[in-house]
């Protein structure tokens, strides 16, 4: 028994499994043969489970010492048998009851190999195709967010960093401390409510980014961290262009963090003042130098 065991009554008097609540992981891969809106893992609830013979995602009661995250992996770790590839995490969905709450966990991977059940909570764990859940005999709740879901699957979060703009100077400690608070914003996600108009429209509470960190030309560029890919910017160029959509149909939304001009998009990412990453909580160490930046 983990301390996170147990029932919760909700105000409409029905129950949910989860002390501190519960967590799942929606885990999408690669359709076979390059289809087109890939596949997702789905799992069918043992006959003698809370909600039996519905079709959900691997998840269970989060312990009071997990955050969403680590009680959605450690679930999935326990419910599927087999290697899922290296996760590449996409956001958070989170179902709030007032006195509990579910957080699905988006993620995705390119290896979508044989995966199977575990323990006794599963008869089956199998890759579905994206336009072939809406089919099965969803768990309720599950099936009623499925739809926004499903869209957010499909998308990804890109932070592109200015850090000319950002930064009073491009010294090899400032770069290098800008480096790791980036590294830890994109391990935390950034919530939805903090993103710019038009970019939360998914309905998900966190958002996991890919981050870029754009320095000068002749600027001492750090080496890159976990979550932080350290780019070179050609000589007046905000780096803010990105694809909208690869050959797998994932869409990037792209934020640019930058003092340059150029309104509120700028070569297809939306363009945020460096003050955006102080005010809305994103950085530790590095804050002061934004601020720092832009008093100045």
């Amino acid at each position: 028994m983990s301390d996170g065991d147990g029932w919760v009554t909700l105000p409409d008097g029905s129950r949910r499994w989860g002390r501190f609540g519960s967590a799942g992981l929606l885990l999408r891969a690669p359709g076979q043969r390059g289809g087109p809106g890939g596949r997702v893992l789905m799992q069918h609830r043992a006959v003698g489970s809370h909600q039996g013979g519905t079709w959900g995602v691997p998840g269970g009661a989060r312990n009071s010492d997990e955050s969403p995250l680590q009680a959605a992996l450690r679930e999935f770790g326990e419910e599927v048998a087999g290697d899922p590839g290296t996760f590449e995490l996409i956001g958070v969905h989170r179902q709030e009851h007032t006195v509990w709450r579910y957080d699905t966990v988006l993620a995705r991977t390119v290896y979508g190999g044989r995966l199977e059940a575990a323990n006794w909570e599963s008869d089956e764990v199998r890759w579905v195709g994206v336009g072939e859940v809406a089919e099965l005999r969803l768990l309720p709740a599950f099936g009623r967010t499925w739809p926004l879901l499903r869209e957010a699957l499909g998308r990804r979060l890109s932070l592109h960093v200015d850090a000319a703009t950002v930064l009073p100077e491009e010294s090899p400690e400032a770069l290098e401390r800008l480096r790791d608070d980036l590294a830890g914003l994109a391990a935390a996600g950034v919530a939805a409510a903090a993103l710019p108009d038009g970019l939360a429209e998914s309905g998900l509470h966190l958002w996991f980014p890919k981050v870029r960190l754009l320095v000068g030309a002749d600027a001492p560029a750090p080496a890159p961290a976990p979550g932080v890919e350290v780019v070179r910017a050609r000589p007046g160029a905000s780096g803010g262009s990105a694809d909208r959509e690869d050959a797998d149909g994932v869409r990037t939304d792209t934020v640019l963090v930058t003092g340059r001009g150029g309104g509120p998009e700028r070569g297809g990412a939306s363009t945020v003042p460096p003050e955006w990453l102080a005010d809305a909580g994103l950085l530790s160490s590095a804050a002061e130098g934004v601020r720092g930046a832009v008093e100045g």
